[in-house]
């Protein structure tokens, strides 16, 4: 797919360099927003999405139609609220809804980028949100938020930009990607290249598209996203359409038809070398380990409020993580909040409609704001 045209999108002002060693001249970043911004420009809050996510947190999908990817957390009564906050939700670069990524045109050619696009890490990202904000002219933002990949985001904005956010809020996260899920994004990213074609990621040039590569690359990581609890309670061993199995390799489970149709759909709306592009961004991503500092000195020094908040059921980020950012932040001397919250739903439990969530995010962003 080439990217849609956003409904919002600019330029940078300045070349944003990369921690590859590479540069991006001018690149495009394509975002929303919500609501007003304050005549103090104090209530602004930033949404950082997650893996497959994109900058339409609560507005329509171009493509799918379907609506925002977080409106249990964003939209009018809810936590993030437009009637109270400015809400700026961007595309990362190496995205497919417009921001510059594989599938934009590479200025010295006119072609797409492919792979010829520089491999790019969660600090990149966080580079090019923060010149977002200074075009926006937002000095300090109310709220820095995501959940998953979107919460690496939030703890790298913390770290480098420590009084650019009165508060932080990351969810189901991580400070480093472990060794499982280095794993399972290889699995994703092997059966993308094995598809013929994906024409080494020219796939767009030749006019062809590795659907079924990135179709089982999105039912591996949807696996991730579930837990064994809530995939027993939907499906169990349920057969699909008949009464009996076929002794064939049709959808014979329930199961498999819910997997094949996840992955079908995604392939519509995503671009396979992007694919390829955010799951390395995530592998290598590892708060602490590029400085070889502590991850407590890291947080030393930062003005901001902290929210970690974590699910019993989420084996891909589990808990013990999110306790391990609470650890460093206390240690840094950050005012810190946590709590585990009880879901069957994984770690996509953050997405989904959890009552308790919302309650613990809008307490916590109230609490902010009352503190100014």
């Amino acid at each position: 797919m080439s990217p849609p045209e956003p409904t919002r999108h600019l330029r940078l002002s300045k070349d944003l360099p990369l921690d590859c060693g590479r540069t991006l001249v001018r690149p495009r970043i394509a975002y929303e927003t919500l609501g007003t911004l304050a005549p103090d420009r104090g209530n602004a809050i930033l949404v950082f999405h997650a893996l497959t996510g994109d900058q339409y947190v609560a507005s329509s999908h171009p493509i799918t139609g379907r609506p925002g990817w977080w409106t249990k957390m964003v939209g009018p009564g809810r936590p993030i609220d437009p009637a109270r906050h400015y809400i700026i939700c961007a595309n990362v670069i190496g995205g497919c809804m417009g921001s510059e990524g594989p599938a934009s045109p590479n200025p010295a050619t006119g072609e797409p980028w492919a792979l010829d696009f520089p491999v790019i890490t969660i600090a990149d990202m966080v580079r090019a949100h923060a010149a977002l904000l200074d075009a926006l002219e937002i000095p300090r933002l109310l709220a820095a938020i995501g959940g998953s990949m979107g919460g690496m985001q939030a703890l790298q904005f913390a770290v480098d930009h420590p009084d650019r956010a009165r508060s932080v809020v990351a969810i189901a996260t991580t400070a480093r990607h472990s060794a499982q899920n280095i794993a399972f994004h290889e699995v994703g990213r092997q059966a993308i290249m094995a598809d013929p074609d994906w024409c080494r990621g020219r796939f767009l040039a030749e006019g062809r598209r590795p659907r079924n590569g990135l179709a089982v690359a999105r039912m591996a990581a949807h696996i991730t996203y579930l837990s064994e609890a809530g995939l027993t309670a939907r499906f169990g061993r349920r057969l699909q359409d008949r009464d009996t199995v076929s002794f064939g390799f049709d959808a014979d489970f329930q199961v498999e038809s819910y997997l094949r149709h996840q992955g079908m759909t995604f392939v519509d709306r995503f671009d396979a070398n992007s694919y390829l592009y955010i799951t390395r961004a995530m592998d290598y991503f590892d708060l602490a380990g590029a400085s070889g500092r502590p991850l407590a000195d890291l947080f030393r020094g930062t003005s901001a409020r902290f929210a970690i908040i974590s699910f019993d059921s989420d084996w891909l980020y589990p808990t013990a993580e999110s306790r391990r950012i609470v650890q460093a932040l206390v240690a840094a001397g950050a005012h810190t909040s946590f709590v585990e919250l009880s879901s069957p739903h994984g770690h996509d439990a953050f997405l989904l409609d959890t009552p308790e969530l919302n309650r613990v995010v809008d307490g916590f962003l109230r609490a902010t704001e009352a503190l100014a």
